[in-house]
């Protein structure tokens, strides 16, 4: 199966809490979507990798996605090193995504920028043919996406551009909520973390709409570049 886009997190949530709208909406018009997960989030303070591996699936069912892996890296622990880099790879090339969405370039956890890097260079190398990769007993050719773009997660980073989402901040939601180990729940007798206060989730929502407001919308999701957005024509812009 080939997929028009495959977001890429560091942990299970990073890609339904950044881009999900997005997302959710490509799905709609049409779009085949997966999600690659490099970790299970097994160093998070509330649940546990089983129960965030559950709770991954029933976002994904939520937003509808095509597939999910997860490579089950070192949560805290990976590397961005040749190893790592071939098993994304082969992700890559198995798929053929034309867009990768990843992890926020700069970010709080340590393994978002990583992540990010790990992606950005994996989209690249998986694109010479002379690095050979073998997966589920096929050699498989060189692939390399056409766009690579960061969503924003806990800082405010300054986006280059910005994805309309009206219409879509409710299925985003759902399929945040879907991780109910990690956000807002009033009953959880489990440790407070950055993510788990009613305001984080509560500041998702907000950051939606003053991106909305900023673009006489009603909700949108940011995203920064690799290199310079291109358009046809000046119209283009919105």
């Amino acid at each position: 199966m080939k997929l028009d886009i495959l977001a890429i997190g560091a942990h299970p949530d990073d890609v339904e809490m950044s881009c999900g709208g997005t997302i959710a909406k490509e799905i709609a018009n049409g779009k085949k979507v997966g999600i690659l997960d490099l970790t299970r989030g097994e160093l998070g303070t509330r649940g546990s990798a089983e129960i965030r591996d559950k709770e991954s699936a029933n976002a994904a069912k939520i937003l509808g996605v095509h597939m999910r892996h997860n490579l089950a890296f070192a949560d805290g622990f990976f590397v961005n090193n040749a190893a790592a880099q071939l098993e994304v790879i082969k992700i890559i090339r198995k798929y053929k995504p034309e867009i990768v969405l990843c992890n926020a370039v700069d970010d709080r956890h340590i393994d978002h920028p990583k992540g990010s890097n790990l992606a950005s260079d994996a989209c690249f190398l998986s694109g010479l043919r002379r690095i050979e990769t073998i997966h589920e007993g096929n050699h498989q050719h060189e692939w390399r996406p056409k766009l690579v773009y960061h969503y924003i997660q806990w800082k405010d980073s300054i986006p280059d551009f910005v994805v309309d989402i009206t219409g879509f901040e409710d299925i985003k939601m759902k399929s945040i909520y879907a991780y109910k180990s990690q956000f807002f729940d009033a009953e959880s007798e489990e440790p407070l973390t950055p993510i788990s206060s009613k305001n984080a989730t509560d500041s998702m929502v907000y950051r939606s709409r003053n991106l909305g407001r900023l673009i006489g919308t009603e909700s949108a999701e940011g995203f920064t570049v690799e290199r310079y957005a291109a358009v046809d024509s000046i119209f283009d812009l919105k």
